[in-house]
C-alpha cells in the first residue's frame, strides 16, 4: 500500500429535521389540540484511531465525508429519527487541523481514541411544545440547526520513541534492519528510503522501544533540495534524535564535518523545538576503517565537530556496537519517561461527552 501522510478533506455534518405545526385530527374528538413532533437529530462526524491502519490514502481519493439529515417530525406525537454518526477510521498519529485557520481540532495519539469533528444540528420543535393555558392552538415550530462543515487537513505524524537522521546512504536503514524485524529496503544509491519505515527494538524480553527511519536529508532541503523537509514532521514525537554519519563516504573529498553541520541548521530552518531535542551522535560503517585506525580518526572527527553529547561507533552491517547503543537507548528513555496524560474531570467529561 503506498504511504501517503497528507490529505485534505472536508466534513459536512447533517441538519437537524424540521419541527411540525400539526392538530389531532380524529373521529369524535374535535378540537384534540396540536400534536407535532420534535425533528431528529443531524448525523455527526467523528475520528477514531485505529493502529491497524498506517496511511491516509483512504482520503486522498475520498475527500468529502457528509453525514445524512435527521428526520422532521410527523403529527401523532410522533417525532423524528436522528440520524446515524459517521465514523472516519485514521492512523494513530494523525494531525487534524482546521485548514482555514490553522487551528489544532484534535491530535489522535492513542488507539481507539474518538473525537467529534462535526456535529450535527439539533431538530426543531413541534408546536406540541408550545402549548399553553393561553394558547390552545399554537402554530410555531422551529427549524432543524444546520450542522457544522469543516475543511480539514490531516498530516499523520508517526509514533517513535527514536528517529534515526542523516544523509542518505548514512546506514539509517541497515541499521533498523539490524536492531529491529523492519526490513526497509537497502541499495548503494541516494535516496532508496522513500517514506518513513518503523521498527520494534526488544531491549530485553519486557524492555523495547518503537525507532524510525526517515528519508535522508542533504544540504539545502529548505528549499526542495532531495526529497526537502517533508518527511522531518515523523520525527516531531520522538524523544531521542540519532544523528548517523557515514564514516567512510564514497568520495574521499566529502568534508563529513561540514555535511553534519549543514544537516543541523536545515534542522534548526525547519523546527527550533526540533532542533533542541536530546540528539547523539552514531558513527557508522566502521568496519570498512583499518581496524588499527578506526578509534583514532573517530575520535578526531568528534573533537573537530566539538560534539560534547554522548556517541558511538558501530557498524550497522556487522551489528558490531549495535547493542551497545541499543541499551544506552533504552536506560535513556527509562529515564525520562513522557508526562502521562491526567485522567479527565467530571467536568471535562460533561464538556465534552465524545
Amino acid at each position: 500500500m503506498k504511504f501517503i501522510d497528507e490529505a485534505v478533506i472536508q466534513v459536512l455534518a447533517g441538519k437537524g429535521g424540521d419541527g411540525v405545526a400539526s392538530f389531532r385530527r380524529e373521529k369524535y374528538i374535535p378540537k384534540g389540540g396540536p400534536d407535532g413532533g420534535d425533528g431528529g437529530r443531524g448525523g455527526s462526524v467523528f475520528a477514531v484511531a485505529d493502529r491497524n491502519i498506517n496511511t491516509l490514502i483512504d482520503y486522498r481519493f475520498a475527500r468529502i465525508h457528509r453525514a445524512k439529515n435527521g428526520q422532521s417530525g410527523q403529527g401523532s406525537d410522533r417525532y423524528g429519527k436522528g440520524a446515524e454518526d459517521i465514523i472516519l477510521r485514521m492512523p494513530v498519529g494523525t494531525l487534524i487541523k482546521d485548514i482555514n485557520t490553522d487551528e489544532v481540532v484534535a491530535d489522535l495519539v492513542h488507539d481507539q481514541q474518538k473525537v467529534l469533528l462535526a456535529k450535527g444540528g439539533n431538530g426543531g420543535i413541534g408546536n406540541l411544545h408550545f402549548k399553553s393555558s393561553t394558547n390552545r392552538a399554537p402554530r410555531q415550530f422551529t427549524f432543524g440547526e444546520p450542522g457544522q462543515e469543516l475543511e480539514l487537513k490531516l498530516e499523520l505524524k508517526v509514533l517513535a520513541d527514536v528517529g534515526l537522521l542523516g544523509m542518505p546512504n548514512a546506514g539509517k536503514s541497515t541499521l533498523i534492519r539490524a536492531v529491529s524485524a523492519a526490513r526497509p529496503k537497502v541499495a548503494d544509491y541516494p535516496f532508496t528510503t522513500l517514506h518513513p519505515n518503523l521498527g520494534m527494538v526488544r531491549v530485553d524480553q519486557n524492555r523495547s522501544f518503537v525507532m524510525a527511519d526517515i528519508p535522508g536529508l542533504i544540504e539545502g532541503a529548505a528549499e526542495g533540495v532531495g526529497l526537502g523537509h517533508r518527511f522531518l514532521k515523523h520525527l516531531a514525537r520522538t524523544r531521542l534524535l540519532l544523528h548517523v554519519i557515514d564514516m567512510m563516504p564514497p568520495n574521499e573529498e566529502t568534508d563529513l564535518v561540514h555535511e553534519a553541520r549543514a544537516l543541523e541548521q536545515e534542522l534548526k530552518k525547519y523546527d527550533e523545538a526540533l532542533y533542541q531535542k536530546p540528539r547523539w551522535l552514531v558513527m557508522n560503517k566502521t568496519d570498512m576503517m583499518p581496524q588499527d585506525q578506526r578509534d583514532e580518526i573517530c575520535q578526531a572527527f568528534v573533537k573537530k565537530m566539538g560534539w560534547q553529547d554522548k556517541y558511538f561507533i558501530i557498524s550497522a552491517l556487522t551489528g558490531e556496537g549495535c547493542q551497545l547503543l541499543t541499551y544506552a537507548i533504552m536506560d535513556y528513555l527509562e529515564q525520562h519517561l513522557p508526562p502521562q496524560p491526567e485522567d479527565p474531570t467530571p467536568e471535562d467529561e460533561l464538556a465534552n461527552p465524545c
